[in-house]
């Protein structure tokens, strides 16, 4: 298993290969639907730092405020293909090194994490109160008030945040693979 921090220069990430397990611990921003459109219509400059190098973490968090301080319940990724429309910029526009999320992306992301040296972690789905233990603060939030809790940009601090490189920055889709292979397979017993 490999050790990563965040910021990731992207010599580090073009060292990792599809397969590869990897704990990441450092600042990641949590951004969906609301947030990639915005980032691709509006580029709202308060990004610029927190993604230069950064991770994007598709999750709608359950989230907890006990004062003034807020706690992750549970922070189990959401489906990352409602993205792809918007990813590719947003890895160009800002640099992103790592984008978390479960079921893999598409074609024009695969293509930018090849291009501009970025990776697609797969997150275990349906582990959210496990993958929730690896958040260790909550910096910041922002367009809390505009997208709602499961939309906004929070910002986290994790350790040791367990995910599988499934697309790497040489064009390797393990979800393009299983794919491939499962329709080959459903052929074959088509055939019998």
């Amino acid at each position: 298993m490999l050790r990563l921090e965040i910021p990731i220069p992207e010599k580090k990430i073009r060292e990792l290969k599809a397969g590869d397990t990897v704990l990441l611990s450092g600042i990641v921003v949590l951004a969906r639907d609301a947030g990639h459109k915005l980032m691709v219509e509006e580029r709202p400059h308060f990004l610029d730092d927190l993604l230069r190098e950064g991770v994007i973490y598709h999750c709608g968090p359950v989230v907890k405020k006990e004062g003034s301080k807020w706690t992750f319940v549970a922070a189990g990724p959401t489906t990352s293909a409602r993205e792809e429309p918007y990813q590719a910029k947003v890895i160009e526009s800002y640099t992103v090194r790592g984008v978390i999320g479960k079921g893999g992306m598409g074609e024009s992301t695969k293509e930018a994490c090849r291009k501009f040296g970025a990776v697609y972690f797969h997150a275990v789905g349906g582990c959210g109160t496990s993958i929730a233990q690896s958040v260790k603060e909550v910096v910041d939030v922002h367009k809390l008030e505009e997208f709602g809790t499961p939309e906004a940009f929070w910002v986290i601090r994790v350790e040791d945040f367990p995910v599988i490189v499934t697309i790497d920055s040489h064009g390797t889709s393990i979800h393009e693979k299983v794919r491939d292979e499962s329709k080959k397979a459903f052929e074959e017993l088509l055939k019998k």
